[in-house]
């Protein structure tokens, strides 16, 4: 299923767990990571000044192998937060007093393909 998003021209802040929706889950467990379906396109849409911030449940000692990983796969990051809980993640943030909706999320199969599909509306 594809995730239609309608942004602004505005510079945006995306938040990438890593297990099950960058790569398929627990795989560097088991030898190494594998990177999932769509992933890389859905990153190569994402606007050069757009911030991206990695967020894992993984040990900071995981840090190096995970940094190569994105690196060895063209993905780029701002940030990455290690050691995050892995309950739910909640996103919470104000819309514009214009209108402009300023917090989205999707929510994606584990270790199923990534698909976003990117309209930018001058008009917002």
């Amino acid at each position: 299923m594809t995730n239609n998003l309608v942004l602004s021209p505005l510079a945006h802040t995306w938040i990438f767990d890593v297990d099950g929706t960058i790569c398929v889950h627990n795989g560097y467990k088991n030898g190494e990571d594998i990177i999932l379906d769509g992933v890389k396109e859905a990153f190569a849409k994402i606007p050069d000044e757009d911030m991206i911030i990695i967020l894992t449940s993984r040990k900071t000692e995981e840090k190096e192998n995970l940094i190569k990983f994105l690196n060895k796969n063209g993905l780029r990051y701002n940030h990455i937060i290690f050691d995050a809980p892995m309950g739910e993640r909640i996103l919470v943030n104000d819309d514009k007093p214009s209108g402009l909706k300023c917090a989205y999320a999707i929510k994606k199969e584990r270790d199923e393909k990534l698909e976003i599909s990117l309209i930018v509306n001058k008009d917002l």
